[in-house]
């Protein structure tokens, strides 16, 4: 189903208007009409309703978010699928991302930084605490209400602790921007992950600017890993810039030791109080003891006045030792630098070809790649069988068999079981409504598939109803009324039949529409002494229930002035 304007998801969410469009999908601002609120509604883009890595991910954001209750992560109401698309209902969070923030006015002022980092982090906790790392903490899923409070959004790749990843194996998940450097080297990512992410958004938001660039995605993942942020502008607090400089410490164990003591520090730095920052996380006392009170007076820059008077000129002494130190280091220092990066790249590219390429081990040709100065031999790739296999795609709709049959050409074993999601149409009865897990698993893994149980029984209606008494030639009226069960969709026709009498169009069996449920009705010429009888089918989204049992009037009276058992007697004769 293609979003646009007043069509409505799920019988209930009608679209108003849109909002955003991102990789995965449309989001829109929509009413819901059952108990009247707007809502924010997201929608998967119809081409990855077919891809089962894509429709699982967007159903783990659901799961995800639902594991959470924290005013600043972003609550999720609803999660359904239906005509072909799948959608998310969530809490319509009025403001605007950090990242438009950060485009209109380039840097942020270190007391509105800390406010931000520690709401984040606060949230973060709430996360961690559910086993639950973000994995995609950047400024476009952090919203801004315009009172200030901060709303994580975009739950959509985060992972469960000790569970099997919705990526492949060595999947990069994540913007590179803010990606950690274990998550670019391809490790298991850990609420530290989330910590650094949060600590470049901080100091993007102190600078004005990222600190690692580069001219594509791979040189920027490569600066996470090896090179040390420039440092953060001098007119940023000392402490504050202490403080995001542990946050993306390359070591995640030198990073503070949860989202709960970040959010402490940026507390304690917002009130001045250095002492309480520090035990929460100590890196940030480094350099600042001498500084003292002076340096607590001006965390907050309220005004110039309590800004950091600049540096003074070096004394010549200091300049000429600076000179000194400089003429010591060698020429050849920055290209050795560049020459050993480059065998680390070509090295590492020879790596993930060996890794990509487990199924169809084959000697390589050691020239292709040379070690770095330091290694002195590289070990020929592995001829032993492969450990790992993916998942294939496509099964998302075949059945038991074909599904479990597709999976053994992979090399894995598969399980089927019925869920709890019915089937909307017969066809879709027992075939695979969803795969866990996806991605590279382990070739002992056992692949479940889930199937889609079957339709939910319309049933029978009860029998149809007559008003009053009918009368022969005379105008009465037929009833029937059906709700259709939860999951049947609604009342789309009703298919009504009558002997002994005919509806005003003269016919005995007719067809009217979902909303009606009483006709006028006309015993025949010559019913008099007999019932009308009455039968109808229900119709819940085109699909008919039981036909029901038939309901019968009373005894047709005959029409009025024949004579016959019309309650009245012939005067006696006359005298």
């Amino acid at each position: 189903m293609r979003p646009t304007q007043g069509v409505s998801f799920g019988g209930r969410y009608e679209l108003q208007s849109r909002i955003a469009i991102g990789g995965m999908g449309e989001v829109w601002e929509a009413t819901d009409h059952v108990i009247g609120r707007t809502v924010a509604i997201k929608i998967l883009k119809d081409e990855y309703m077919g891809d089962p890595g894509f429709l699982e991910r967007f159903r783990a954001e659901a799961r995800h978010a639902a594991l959470v209750n924290h005013e600043g992560i972003a609550s999720v109401f609803d999660y359904g699928e239906e005509n072909g698309s799948a959608y998310l209902v969530m809490e319509l969070v009025p403001g605007e991302a950090l990242s438009t923030v950060l485009e209109r006015d380039g840097e942020l002022s270190a007391d509105k930084t800390l406010d931000i980092v520690a709401q984040t982090a606060s949230a973060l906790q709430a996360a961690h605490a559910a086993g639950l790392v973000h994995r995609d903490i950047k400024p476009g899923n952090l919203l801004i209400t315009p009172d200030g409070r901060v709303k994580i959004t975009d739950f959509g790749i985060a992972r469960i602790a000790d569970q099997v990843p919705l990526t492949a194996t060595g999947q990069v998940m994540g913007t590179v921007q803010y990606l950690s450097p274990e998550q670019a080297s391809g490790h298991p990512a850990s609420p530290a992950t989330d910590i650094y992410s949060l600590g470049i958004v901080a100091y993007e938001c102190l600078a004005g600017k990222r600190p690692f660039t580069g001219e594509s995605q791979v040189a920027i993942a490569m600066a996470q890993i090896n090179e040390q942020p420039p440092p953060l502008p001098a007119t940023v607090p000392q402490p504050v810039q202490n403080l995001v400089m542990a946050m993306i410490a390359k070591k995640p164990a030198d990073r503070p030791s949860s989202a709960a003591t970040v959010a402490r520090a940026a507390q304690a730095l917002r009130r001045g109080d250095l002492n309480s920052a520090a035990i929460a996380v100590p890196a940030i006392a480094a350099g600042v003891a001498a500084a003292g009170a002076d340096d607590a007076t001006r965390i907050l820059g309220v005004d110039d006045s309590t800004s950091i008077m600049p540096t003074t000129a070096p004394l010549p002494a200091e300049e000429a030792a600076e000179e000194a130190e400089k003429k010591k280091r060698s020429p050849w220092t920055w290209p050795l630098i560049a020459l050993i990066v480059l065998l680390l790249l070509v090295l590492g590219g020879t790596l993930f070809a060996l890794f990509n390429n487990q199924d169809t081990p084959e000697p390589t040709d050691s020239s292709t790649s040379a070690p770095p100065p330091t290694t002195p031999t590289t070990p020929p790739p592995t001829t032993e069988a492969p450990t790992r296999a993916d998942v294939p795609g496509g099964l998302v709709g075949l059945s038991c068999d074909a599904a479990t049959a597709k999976v053994k050409e992979a090399g894995l074993e598969a399980n089927c079981t019925t869920g709890n999601t019915p089937a909307t149409s017969q066809e879709q009865v027992g075939t695979v409504q969803s795969v866990n897990p996806t991605g590279t698993v382990p070739l002992d893994a056992i692949i479940t598939l889930t199937l889609y149980k079957d339709m939910v029984a319309i049933g029978q209606p009860s029998a149809p109803t007559f008003s009053g008494t009918l009368t022969e030639g005379q105008p009465g009226t037929v009833n029937w009324a059906f709700s259709c069960p939860s999951g049947t969709g609604g009342n789309t026709a009703y298919d009504v039949t009558i002997t002994n009498a005919t509806f005003d169009d003269g016919s005995t069996k007719r067809s009217f529409g979902g909303d009606v449920t009483s006709a006028p009705i006309t015993p025949i010429a010559g019913s008099a002494g007999k019932t009308v009888s009455a039968t109808f089918v229900a119709y819940c989204d085109n699909r008919p229930s039981d036909a029901s049992p038939a309901g019968q009037s009373s005894a047709i009276l005959p029409a009025v002035g024949d004579g016959q058992g019309d309650g009245t007697e012939d005067p006696p004769p006359a005298g």
